[in-house]
């Protein structure tokens, strides 16, 4: 559907199943457009200049505010806005819970901000609370408290207040306006439900305003809002106290081009005004052949509910970082030239029975890098190894590309050893390690004086070096000699992201081993870290680690 279509707004047809009586006040419609259109804008090259709406922000505020019951309250109780960030959504929610706190005549009017954490519902308030202090008048009424993020209006002692996280395990508001931000990035239904069942009880008009991009999760409490909201505008579903807005493409996207500009301006109303067509061509080319990036172009840009899962690693790019045809005694020879190199490690263990991992990441000139990785595999797990992940071990083992060792798990103390022997041919500056079953073999690398650093494998910690392997493939600035185990492990990456556009390695989910690439990526967040100059060297910081 175009947008000049979505923007006509309904002045004469009530929603399907709306009670009798249902009538459009084009005066209540003013008085919100007035109010709003008299605020601000607080940021960019709009700032300081009248908040005037867009038409499809327009026709949201003239139905959610014009179409009201026989006794004259209004007929929408729950507001669902869906669409790609950066068209205004933030600033208009703003908007809303201004109008809600000074302009809606309800004496004692209690509006909450919220949204995933506390920080993220400051991003809402914060915009509101500078609204404030660009209107004098608004300004003169009331009384911010940025140290507990509230506006105060004493005359009418009503409040607009950020929540905190640990509200969900609270009851008994009296809501009478809530904006509730990024609904895509509730990891539950906890919070949506104390927030509106119940809440707001004993207000005539309760207004729950939500604000969200599409998401990942088919199960969350943000999925159920969307279904709901496209069944209604489908007119497969009639519920006329909920007000569904949704700027994206069809639900059967087989055929509907994400690469076509045409589409993009159809799923984002304010591109040409508030977003540039610039920035979204930029965001594009950023993401075009890299399948994690793409994703997030996806669901962030285009409003496209995509799977949280995604195979990792463009292969085609990863090819082009090494020699076309893997030769043994020429990649021992490349291996060799680093000798006497600065270079940082990782170690990921994994369980001992299967794959264990060393990796080591030399920086290089211009961005590249250079990585050189070590195997480990308990010798009587060997064959039964390659029948189950149908992978020549065997092979790799004579080649000692994968370095057996003796029993049925491995064994700890080859890990130590070939440490030991890689210390004499490369200057190691650190060791990173998930201290996840790995605390007796770290504290005999502690005890021989090397310099160890702890990395969790959380999606914070890996997210940012994920990204960046991502990037030095897709640039040809990864150099790995064609080793065709990390080569395998790369082709079984599969990543995870969550609400926050934060990614990681997927074990789980993987087609296979992945544990090369992961301390790959462990050994890339140290040595990126280093040459951007973020932190000092392990010695200068701390000495070495004790346990």
């Amino acid at each position: 559907m175009a947008n000049k279509d979505r923007w006509f707004i309904n002045k004469t047809k009530p929603p399907k199943g709306s009670p009798k009586g249902v009538f459009f006040s084009q005066e209540y419609a003013d008085h919100a457009v007035r109010f709003i259109q008299a605020l601000k804008h607080t940021k960019g090259k709009w700032a300081g200049q009248p908040f005037v709406l867009f038409p499809w922000q327009r026709k949201i505020i003239e139905e959610v505010f014009g179409w009201r019951k026989a006794n004259g309250t209004r007929l929408y109780k729950t507001v669902y806005v869906e669409i790609p960030k950066k068209n205004g959504k933030s600033e208009l929610a703003a908007a809303v819970a201004l109008y809600l706190l000074f302009a809606d005549g309800e004496h004692g009017a209690e509006v909450y901000g919220a949204a995933v954490d506390r920080d993220q519902a400051r991003i809402v308030f914060d915009v509101a609370a500078d609204m404030v202090c660009m209107s004098p008048a608004l300004l003169k009424r009331s009384n911010i408290l940025d140290s507990v993020k509230r506006v105060v209006v004493s005359s009418t002692n009503s409040f607009y207040r950020v929540l905190s996280k640990e509200v969900k395990a609270k009851h008994g508001f009296n809501t009478s306006g809530l904006v509730l931000d990024e609904l895509h990035a509730q990891p539950d239904r906890d919070l949506v439900d104390v927030l509106t069942k119940g809440a707001g009880a004993a207000r005539e008009q309760p207004l729950f305003f939500m604000i969200t991009t599409a998401g990942v999760d088919r199960e969350s409490i943000c999925r159920e809002y969307h279904d709901k909201a496209r069944d209604i505008l489908d007119g497969k579903r009639e519920e006329p106290t909920f007000y569904p807005v949704i700027y994206g493409p069809p639900e059967d996207t087989k055929g509907w081009d994400w690469e076509d500009e045409n589409n993009w301006y159809d799923v984002n109303p304010s591109l040409g005004e508030v977003l540039s067509i610039d920035e979204m061509r930029e965001a594009y080319q950023s993401a075009k052949g890299n399948p994690a990036e793409e994703n997030v172009f996806k669901q962030l840009r285009l409003n496209m509910w995509i799977s949280c899962f995604v195979k990792g690693m463009p292969m085609e790019n990863w090819d082009k970082c090494g020699p076309s045809k893997f030769e043994l005694e020429k990649y021992e020879q490349w291996c060799a030239e680093m000798e006497g190199q600065e270079c940082y490690a990782a170690l990921d263990l994994s369980s001992t029975t299967d794959l264990t991992s060393l990796n080591l990441v030399f920086p290089l000139e211009d961005g590249y890098y250079r990585t050189i990785p070590f195997f480990w595999l308990p010798l009587d797990n060997l064959e039964m190894a390659a029948r189950r992940d149908r992978i020549p071990y065997p092979i790799w083992a004579a080649q000692k590309l994968v370095r057996p060792t003796p029993g049925n798990v491995v064994d700890y103390s080859a890990v130590q050893v070939t440490l030991s022997e890689l210390a004499l041919k490369y200057r190691i500056r650190e060791i990173a390690f998930d201290p996840w079953n790995a605390m007796h073999l770290v504290t005999e690398l502690s005890d021989e004086g090397y310099p160890l650093i702890e990395f969790k494998q959380s999606v914070q910690n890996m997210s940012p070096p994920t990204k960046e392997l991502l990037r030095v493939v897709l640039n040809g600035k990864l150099q790995h000699g064609g080793n065709p185990v990390l080569r395998w492990n790369a082709d079984n990456l599969q990543l995870y992201w969550d609400a926050n556009d934060n990614v990681k390695p997927n074990k789980q989910k993987a087609t296979g081993r992945i544990d090369g690439v992961v301390a790959l990526i462990m050994a890339l967040s140290r040595a990126i870290s280093h040459s951007n100059g973020n932190e000092p060297s392990v010695y200068e910081s701390r000495g070495l680690l004790t346990l």
